[in-house]
């Protein structure tokens, strides 16, 4: 069994950041540092959004649980193998399922944490499946090498027609450990090889293997295509890998990306490039506009980020999924804050990757 674990989390290590609260207050320049930077609510109010509201709910996002075989540098939620109390009960997994049954939401987008060490995993996404619903899986690839009950996974996913989406920061051994642990990268290339093996990534296999890449550093991610080229190339020349195809996003500066930032003395930097990089044509298809994220007690909000700093949606009679009014969230206004800027720069950053 092999755990890849370079830190204990936030909340684990009893740091100040662990309150979202905390991390607001940092955001808007009233705690940590006295940087102020326009508020992005005024920012796209001058390019002509007043307000920010959804276009529809087509995502279901559900983080299922903050436990994870991993404790990434850089992971906005925090997430570790000592998360065990934060895990999506079967009680409200079942709500969420009576809610997909009733609507017109096509995708199921499952984060963690690693999801796939919910007790109740499988059987929410078969239960999807039935529902004819396309079940995204956010997967940290290593999940697989942890422990024998995960070894099968890559076959039950394939059985199972789960879109899988997997974070890989480089395409070499040095780059990739530092971010996410040392032993990543074998268990990662390992468990590339075998998806690949079973028709993962490979065309007309109708099996989906996308690739997420986000920097190792506190700076913006570079062009997506020429990202996807460069992956491409040097996965398949050095390990003969293949996938669908990969997407490029933007470190929000929320939780441990946050604790980087401030201790590394780049926060002043990293939000003025944020900021600077404004981009008005990516506001329109910021992801929180068609999605809606579940937590693992069943709150709602905007988007995965909103979660992690506790910001919930602004529907005060449908905040929890026991609550669920599908017609009071498609016309709420969506909540913003200043770590908003991290989708709006550049060619923007959604769960999907670029957006313009």
């Amino acid at each position: 069994m092999s755990i890849h674990q370079r830190t204990k989390s936030l909340s684990a290590r009893g740091e100040a950041l662990a309150d979202t609260f905390f991390q607001l207050k940092v955001l808007n320049g009233i705690a940590r540092s006295d940087i102020h930077f326009q508020s992005f609510q005024s920012r796209i109010a001058e390019v002509g959004f007043p307000t920010l509201q959804p276009s529809g709910i087509d995502i279901f996002q559900l983080n299922i649980g903050k436990l994870c075989n991993q404790t990434c540098a850089h992971c906005h939620v925090d997430a570790g193998p000592d998360k065990k109390v934060e895990n999506m009960s079967r009680e409200t997994l079942e709500i969420c399922l009576d809610i997909l049954s009733k609507y017109d939401i096509q995708t199921v987008d499952i984060t963690g944490g690693a999801p796939e060490m919910n007790p109740h995993f499988r059987w929410f996404v078969e239960e999807c499946r039935k529902l004819d619903k396309t079940v995204m899986n956010r997967c940290n690839l290593t999940i697989v090498q942890a422990n024998k009950k995960f070894h099968d996974l890559p076959e039950w996913f394939a059985a199972h027609k789960v879109h899988i989406m997997s974070s890989l920061p480089y395409f070499s051994k040095g780059r990739t450990d530092a971010q996410r642990g040392d032993g990543v990268f074998e268990d990662s290339i390992k468990t590339l090889q075998q998806l690949n093996a079973i028709g993962y990534g490979k065309e007309n296999s109708g099996l989906m293997l996308d690739l997420v890449y986000n920097p190792s550093g506190a700076f913006l991610p570079g062009g997506q295509a020429g990202l996807e080229r460069e992956f491409k190339s040097q996965l398949k020349r050095r390990y003969e890998i293949e996938f669908n195809r990969l997407f490029a996003i933007t470190n929000m500066p929320i939780s441990r990306f946050l604790d980087y930032l401030l201790e590394s003395e780049n926060y002043e930097d990293y939000m003025s490039q944020l900021v600077s990089a404004f981009n008005p044509a990516a506001v329109s298809g910021v992801m929180c506009r068609n999605t809606i994220s579940v937590s693992w007690d069943g709150y709602l909000y905007d988007c995965d980020f909103n979660q992690m700093l506790d910001l919930k949606v602004e529907s005060r009679n449908s905040q929890h999924i026991s609550q669920f009014n599908f017609e009071t969230l498609s016309t709420r206004n969506i909540v913003l804050n200043q770590h908003c800027y991290g989708c709006t720069a550049g060619a923007g950053s959604s769960c999907g990757g670029e957006v313009v």
